[in-house]
Parts: C-alpha cells; structure tokens; sequence
C-alpha cells in the first residue's frame, strides 16, 4: 500500500490574490497526487471571473460544491423570503448577502453557472485501508457541517459497504475557522479558508492530507497580496463590500465598523 498526498483548497470567496497564491504553493510541492478544492468560490469578493478561469484551467481536480454555488443555482434573489443558514429575514445583512449572489452571478454569467452545475456535493477517495470525505460541510447538506455524533453513526453505515475500512477522515470547509476532532478511527478536519478566514488570522489557509501507510494533516497559512483584494473590493464595490473589506483585513466578521 502506498501514500497519497492531496492538496487541500477551501472558501476563496472571489479572493483571486490569495488563490494564485496558494496554487503557487502547491505547484511548487512535490508528491500531490490530487488538488481538492471545497467550495465557495466566487460569491462574497471582487473578482468572480478569474476565479471562474483559474477553476476551468485546474481540469484534474475535485471541485465540490458550496451553499454559496447552490445559492447561484437557485437564484435566490428572485425569492420572496430568501433563506440563508437561518437569518433572520429582518436581518440587513441577509439582503446584502443576496444582492451579491445576483451581482455575482452577473460577473460569472452562463458559463459559470453551468459550470456550478457540474460539481459534486462531495467527492470519496480511499487509499488502502482509509476512507477519506471531502465535502464543503456533508456529504448530504453544504451549510452544517457534522458533529462528531453525526460523524460516528455516518462510520457505522459506511462500515457496512466498506468493511475492509480501517480508518476515516473527514475533511470539510464552511467554517472559516480551524477545526481538528478525532474519537476512535475517525478524524474530521477543517483547515480554515483560502480566501476569507474568520479567525482573526488574515493569512490565507491550504492544506494537504497523506492518507495511506502514513497520516498527516499539515495546514500551511501563507502571506499574499490582501491589500490588493480590498482595493479591488473598493474599486469594484460588489454588494456587501465595506464589510468583506473589513473581514479580509481583520479575518472576523466586523459587521460594526
């Protein structure tokens, strides 16, 4: 049995200066055997349709769908009472938010959204006796991501289909924020976001898994080009900019400033 290493790319968010850059990251590493990438790519950011090109140019990779691909698809502009992880339809927040997705799927036109169209809500790798489930939050929902409990009792039916299993991983964005749990032979991994993390961390995050005859999680947080992603957001002032300058800058949610 061998080990394969996958390069781990999560929650751009239209952040073409922190995705070029850690693309630059993992072609400069040796031994990937696959580039991941977890969802939310182009809403909530200035630059939509470079992101678009960059994904289309990466053809050998997974590319897993968000809530924010599933929010294009479905046009929830066009909603009376749009719902977004259980905002408050009073919320004015929750009004900006769908202004960008229609702004959004303005910038990436027809193309990007067949293109959404072709992702997967999650993508099963095993190597040897690990099983590994990459999705951006579940294998069967893209807005919670599980609980260990959730986690356990998905081990135990996936059990009975895979029996020569041994070990299983998890591995899921959503968050923005780091997570790293483990109970018994199953491991459920978060490394943060590439393009918008939310802890207080401005870096951005890519990550790279070795499963096989051996296990590592190693998440790499890099320095890139931020400034150029605010005044791109002032240049091009999508909805909601004001705040997504402020969360590029501090990497938290400063709905106050």
């Amino acid at each position: 049995m061998n080990s394969k290493t996958y390069a781990i790319i999560t929650d751009v968010h239209s952040n073409s200066a922190a995705l070029k850059k850690g693309l630059e990251i993992i072609d400069n590493r040796k031994g990937i055997y696959k580039t991941v990438f977890l969802g939310d790519y182009f809403s909530l950011g200035p630059d939509p349709k470079v992101i678009l090109d960059i994904l289309k140019s990466n053809a050998e990779s997974v590319v897993i769908r968000g809530n924010h691909e599933r929010y294009l698809l479905e046009k929830i502009w066009n909603d009376d009472e749009p719902s977004l992880e259980g905002m408050s339809q009073d919320d004015p927040v929750l009004n900006e938010i769908v202004d960008n997705e229609e702004w959004t799927a303005k910038q990436i036109g027809e193309e990007g959204i067949n293109f959404c169209n072709t992702m997967t809500i999650s993508n099963r790798e095993i190597v040897g006796n690990t099983l590994v489930e990459f999705c951006h939050a579940w294998y069967e929902r893209d807005e919670i991501p599980p609980t260990m409990e959730e986690a356990l009792k998905w081990r135990d039916e996936t059990s009975k289909n895979n029996p020569d299993i041994e070990e299983f991983v998890i591995v899921h964005g959503h968050l923005h924020m780091p997570r790293e749990e483990s109970k018994e032979n199953i491991k459920i991994l978060c490394q943060g976001a590439t393009g918008l993390p939310f802890d207080e961390d401005p870096r951005g995050a890519i990550a790279f898994l070795t499963v096989g005859d051996s296990f590592q999680w190693d998440v790499l947080r890099f320095e890139y080009d931020s400034q150029s992603t605010i005044d791109m957001l002032e240049q091009r002032q999508p909805p909601f900019y004001k705040n997504l300058q402020n969360t590029v800058r501090y990497a938290a949610i400063r709905n106050d400033i």
